[in-house]
């Protein structure tokens, strides 16, 4: 079944996005460039998750008059990041919503199992009464992303959307089957993962390329 056959799962096919992703991709892009698009991109995201978000009114006065005009209501924001490629996408989210309180989930991948080992987990206090968006610019095995959820949910949290860049068909399957309620969305679902359980074409490693590490 092909990824995006999957329900909670909105491919963002917006021009512009998709012109700065493919920007992304490129080898040839360099670290400061690649840095700039993934803030960038992450803005669009963000702009695209919070669509839903509840709005009530409020009065106005404007240099013209007085007005009822909508302002979100509801539950409060809070933006994840999975460390530490999350945190290229973090600075994006927060130019659009300069509220939203942050947490951080330190996790790397075990070069032989692919599996998520965590490292670091800080959150906010009142994370239970928060909308979280969870920030992952690869969905690639779907291994950190569920082990993100898996403690978020452990924590209290009822409330999770994804946020990722690109992922493959598989991370999709993946999270759908351990976390069929949280919705993912995405700039580009990919082909396949090859043998070291990265994403093709995919764009290489976000964390090295936005860190200038190797």
């Amino acid at each position: 079944m092909p990824a995006t056959d999957f329900p909670n799962v909105t491919v963002i096919d917006h021009p512009l996005l998709q012109h700065k992703l493919s920007y992304i991709r490129s080898e040839e892009t360099t670290t400061d460039n690649f840095r700039r698009l993934v803030r960038e991109v992450a803005q669009m995201i963000a702009y695209e998750i919070t669509r839903d978000l509840p709005t009530e009114n409020i009065s106005i006065t404007t240099p013209i008059t007085t007005f009822d005009s909508p302002v979100i209501s509801g539950k409060k924001l809070c933006l994840v990041s999975i460390l530490r490629a999350g945190n290229g996408m973090l600075d994006g989210m927060i130019d659009l919503l300069p509220g939203a309180r942050v947490g951080h989930i330190g996790l790397y991948r075990d070069p032989e199992t692919l599996e998520a080992i965590e490292y670091y987990f800080k959150l906010p206090d009142d994370i239970q009464e928060r909308l979280v968006i969870v920030l992952d610019p690869m969905l690639a095995t779907g291994h950190s992303a569920i082990a993100a959820l898996d403690r978020l949910k452990e924590s209290g949290v009822s409330s999770l959307k994804l946020a990722c860049l690109i992922a493959a068909p598989e991370g999709v399957a993946a999270l759908h089957a351990a976390h069929p309620d949280v919705p993912l969305w995405v700039g580009a679902v990919d082909s396949h993962l090859n043998e070291h359980g990265y994403i093709v074409p995919g764009l290489g490693d976000a964390g090295d390329r936005i860190f200038g590490t190797k």
